[in-house]
């Protein structure tokens, strides 16, 4: 009798403690378990890890400026990061009292006027449930352009260069077997690119992300457009499920990528107007305007797959030279990054990140600069035989003969015929005293 008692009142007190804890457990069921604060130029981001799918709500005060977040039945036992200086736009995170028994408050100090999204995320990969707090400065003055110091001064403009480090902020890309992050090889690299073309005559380079933060592809592609770019290059580093494959690969976009985007772009007149550079404003009243801009599309976008291509087989024999080639050849795909129809785009991957070897090469100084150097020597290449007609490298072309080294068949009327120019004028600057040729001769070609 006396151990059954004894069984009862276990039994009983088990019960209490099972019941309390129950009790507490329903007011605070969700759980933040980590939080990251993540600044840019234009906003900052606060993403919470949560345990569950956050039950939110949020509002804003003045005087002073304070975003509040109220989280549902969530236990607030975490620590919160303190911000610095980079933050533009916050002051402080830090919690309040709550609402409700059981759920959390949050409070953001604010320091200028910010539009709020705020927006959960499910479950992706390593990651758990997320609340994202995107806030975006109202009043935010656009930065003054920097125009590089090697920009010509007779009014001959810069190619623009734009280099895109992929993924950033929250989102990390493939992760190394030694817990490598692509973002920061991708933007290691596309920094050290930036600094060569910079420092090229006549050539500029923009960065749609310049530091740790996330920018959507189509902000990518808007800051590049923006900027008037002549070209893009996107900066990756590959991943595969086994650690075997490695190797650099260069990619462009596909045809059924881009008639798809094609199609989207037509539908968006506010696009219309970028893509045709005005033109859009003299088809605005045509019946037949649909079939106007789908034709001037077509040949932006035929221009741009072009450039790409041929760019793309440039740097893929430079590439060649300093590291391991995945593919022998560009391979096409339906590359968000690429799929502009009025910039011509590239996507490099730079090495397979998930290779533990390859992973530990692209970390190094050496390996980095000799990928930017590769990349930058082919698209300047490119562009010193194609240049656009108003730009410093449509100058020097133009002062500069081209050199023709002669061969079976060739003559000086053949020759003459073929760059546009006299017989009379191909002897002169070459000082030749009579029509013969020899194979192998170098001869200069005088601009016409």
């Amino acid at each position: 009798m006396h151990s059954l008692k004894n069984i009862i009142i276990k039994l009983f007190i088990s019960f209490i403690f099972f019941s309390i804890f129950a009790v507490t457990d329903a007011y605070a069921q969700n759980k933040i378990t980590s939080v990251r604060v993540w600044p840019s130029p234009e906003s900052t981001r606060v993403v919470f890890d949560l345990k569950e799918k956050p039950d939110y709500s949020y509002f804003v005060l003045k005087k002073p400026l304070r975003l509040v977040v109220d989280l549902k039945n969530t236990s607030q036992k975490v620590s919160l990061p303190k911000v610095t200086k980079e933050h533009q736009l916050i002051k402080k995170v830090r919690f309040s009292k709550p609402k409700k028994k059981g759920w959390t408050r949050l409070v953001f100090e604010i320091l200028e006027p910010v539009k709020p999204v705020i927006f959960s995320l499910a479950p992706t990969g390593p990651k758990k449930d997320r609340l994202v707090v995107d806030l975006f400065a109202i009043n935010k003055k656009p930065k003054k352009t920097i125009v590089a110091k090697n920009r010509d001064m007779s009014g001959n403009r810069d190619i623009v260069i734009a280099v895109d480090a992929g993924h950033g902020g929250e989102d990390p890309g493939s992760i190394g077997p030694a817990g490598t992050y692509e973002k920061n090889i991708t933007l290691q690299i596309s920094k050290r690119l930036t600094k060569l073309i910079n420092a090229e005559k006549g050539m500029r380079a923009v960065m749609p992300r310049t530091g740790d933060y996330y920018v959507k592809v189509d902000t990518r592609t808007l800051r590049a457009r923006n900027k008037k770019v002549d070209f893009l290059v996107s900066i990756h580093a590959d991943a595969f499920s086994s650690p075997q494959p490695r190797g650099a690969s260069v990619w462009v976009l596909s045809l059924r990528r881009a008639n798809s985007e094609t199609g989207k772009w037509i539908e968006d007149s506010e696009k219309h107007s970028d893509l045709l550079g005005g033109a859009a404003s003299v088809l605005k009243d045509t019946q037949n305007e649909k079939y106007l801009v789908q034709a001037v599309l077509d040949m932006k976008m035929d221009h741009s797959m072009k450039t790409g291509l041929a760019v793309a087989y440039t740097i893929q024999k430079e590439l060649k030279k300093v590291t391991k080639m995945h593919k022998k050849t560009p391979q096409y795909a339906s590359l968000g990054v690429l799929k502009s129809p009025d910039i011509p785009s590239i996507l490099v991957e730079t090495g397979f990140i998930s290779n533990p070897a390859e992973e530990k090469l692209l970390k190094t100084t050496a390996h980095q600069n000799k990928l930017a150097k590769a990349v930058f020597t082919s698209i300047k290449a490119h562009f010193r035989n194609n240049p656009p007609e108003d730009s410093y490298f449509a100058k020097i072309k133009l002062a500069t003969p081209e050199s023709h080294r002669v061969k079976s068949g060739d003559s000086l009327s053949v020759l003459a015929q073929r760059y546009g120019i006299t017989v009379y004028k191909l002897k002169q600057a070459n000082k030749l005293k009579s029509n013969t040729l020899f194979i192998g001769q170098n001869l200069t070609i005088p601009r016409s």
